[in-house]
Parts: C-alpha cells; sequence; structure tokens
C-alpha cells in the first residue's frame, strides 16, 4: 500500500501530470498493490481492492481518465483470488498498451487535419496534442506552434521544451495574449481531461478563451481525447467536478497573510461548450462532438461502474 499511497500523493501534487500520464500510472499502480494480496481471503480481497481504487480516484476529481482506468482495471468477476489478481494484471497491462499506442494513432489521424505552412496554437501540456502535432512535423510539414503560459503551473514551459528538442519553431505567450495572437494562427489542437456525452471539453483553466478567440476568428479547434477520456458519469446529467486547487499555486502563502481582504481562487479546468469544437481526434478515429454517445457506447462501454 506504500507504493499505492506515493503514487496517489504524486498525482494529487501534480508530480504526475496529464490525463494520460496520470491514468497509466494509477492502472499500474492498483496492478502492483493486488499482486501483494494473494494471501487475503476473496471477500477481504474485494474490500482492500475497492480501498485502493479509492484512494487513487480521490486525488484528482476533475480528470475522467483516473476513474475509468481504475474502473477497467480493477474489473473483474472471479471467485477466488489468484484468478482475480490474474483478471486484474491483464486488465492494466492492456490498459497501459492501448494507451501508449493510442498515442501514435491519434497522432497519424491527426497530423492529416494539419497542412503545410499552418501555425498552431496549443494550451497546457497535452501529449495526445503533441503527438498530432510532431506527426505533422515528421511528415515533412513545414509548421510552427504558438504555446500558452498555462498559468498558475506553467506547464507550457513543459511544451516548449518539448517542442524545442523536436526542432520544431515555437513561439510562447502569456494566456491573455490569445486573443490578440488567434489572427495569426491556422488551427488550434488541444487536449480533454474529460469529454461529457453533449461533447463539452472540460480541460486546462484557459481552454474556454482559446475555443472562443478561434470561433470569433473563424479559426477550427481540434482536440486529441483517448476514448478512456469521456466521461459515463455524464449519461446521467451529473456534472464534472472541476478542482480549485490551493491559493498558493497563484501567489505566495506569506504575500497573501498581508491582504486580509484577499481571497484567491484556483480553478484547474473550464469548460468549452461542443459548439465551439470542431473535431475530437481519438485512437479510433475522427469524431465531431455531437459523436460522443457514441464513443461511450460503443468503445468504452455504458456499463462502466466508477
Amino acid at each position: 500500500m506504500d507504493d499505492l499511497n506515493t503514487t496517489a500523493e504524486k498525482i494529487k501534487t501534480m508530480d504526475i501530470r496529464g490525463a494520460g500520464r496520470i491514468a497509466v500510472a494509477a492502472s499500474a499502480a492498483l496492478r502492483d498493490y493486488a499482486m501483494t494480496l494473494k494471501s487475503l481471503p476473496m471477500s477481504e480481497f474485494n474490500v482492500k481492492l475497492e480501498e485502493a481504487a479509492k484512494t487513487l480516484v480521490d486525488t484528482r476529481p476533475t480528470a475522467v481518465s483516473l476513474p475509468n482506468a481504475v474502473a477497467l482495471t480493477k474489473r473483474h468477476s472471479s471467485t477466488n483470488v489468484y484468478d482475480a489478481i490474474d483478471d486484474i494484471k491483464a486488465n492494466a497491462d492492456k490498459f497501459i498498451t492501448n494507451a501508449e499506442q493510442a498515442l501514435d494513432k491519434m497522432g497519424k489521424i491527426g497530423a492529416e487535419r494539419i497542412h503545410d505552412g499552418d501555425v498552431i496554437m496549443t494550451h497546457c501540456n497535452s501529449h495526445a496534442a503533441l503527438s498530432i502535432i510532431k506527426t505533422a512535423f515528421d511528415q515533412g510539414k513545414d509548421i510552427s506552434v504558438i504555446a500558452t503560459e498555462s498559468r498558475p503551473r506553467r506547464q507550457g514551459f513543459i511544451t516548449i521544451k518539448e517542442l524545442n528538442d523536436y526542432g520544431i519553431p515555437t513561439t510562447l505567450i502569456v494566456d491573455s495574449a490569445v486573443r490578440l495572437t488567434m489572427k495569426q494562427v491556422d488551427l488550434v489542437v488541444v487536449g480533454a481531461d474529460s469529454i461529457s456525452v453533449n461533447g463539452a471539453l472540460i480541460n486546462k483553466i484557459g481552454t474556454s478563451q482559446l475555443a472562443m478567440a478561434a470561433q470569433e476568428a473563424r479559426r477550427n479547434v481540434i482536440v486529441a481525447a483517448e476514448t478512456y477520456k469521456f466521461s459515463p458519469r455524464t449519461l446521467l446529467g451529473e456534472m464534472v467536478e472541476i478542482e480549485d486547487r490551493a491559493s498558493d499555486e497563484v501567489i505566495d502563502a506569506d504575500i497573501l497573510k498581508e491582504l486580509p481582504n484577499v481571497k484567491v481562487s484556483n480553478p484547474a479546468f473550464d469548460v468549452t461548450p461542443a459548439e465551439y469544437i470542431d473535431l475530437i481526434i481519438t485512437e479510433v478515429g475522427a469524431f465531431p462532438p455531437a459523436m460522443a454517445f457514441t464513443i461511450l457506447r460503443d468503445y468504452l462501454g455504458l456499463e462502466m461502474e466508477i
């Protein structure tokens, strides 16, 4: 349990960040923990497994990839511990392999939407979005990227480092320069933390302003999202919870102490309506937001218990 708790803490503190990376880490942690429970009776095994699953899921409330990964990993119908562990190990190994392959598949599908000479704007640090951009570059397309700073955690710094090391010309802008800069852009490509049944996107705070500016400038917005980032709970009308993080990510705690009349709101995500999104790229194909239900039904599975 120590290793699982360590992973949970790293997810909570964003040492492990990014919806896809969080999902893979959680699946692996639950698999490895289950393998330590061989000596338990079946009833106690299931209790311990559920407790561990809850520990992981409770770390970050917004990115649906986390509960989806945990639900897919823990699923078994065995009546003895050894078979249950075999099922869980197989589930985790399949999920992790599929997650790794999904990036390559999304890259190839999404790169077809990028043209030679395009200037692409991206936000935060998304492996899925970067896979599309890098694949287009590998195809010999003359592209460049405008990346946002992505405050307050400045994940954009990670993005520009990755793009720089890949040899892709990149410009860093502050988040508030998005509308001004959008006229230079041909296409917006972002990742996803969650996608609801109506096709709305929940992603890093500031994503919605990119989409709104793109709509105004008549630029297309593409979202890169593995199928496990679609939210089954939204089928029943449940809203995706927006995580509010600590104020010291925005302003130093000592400074805030000197400002007794000031409080800090630090939402980590926002919601982009489906009408601002032109296409969602997944590992199984490209879909308009209106087909989010199809992804949930045909590829993720409506029977998921999360």
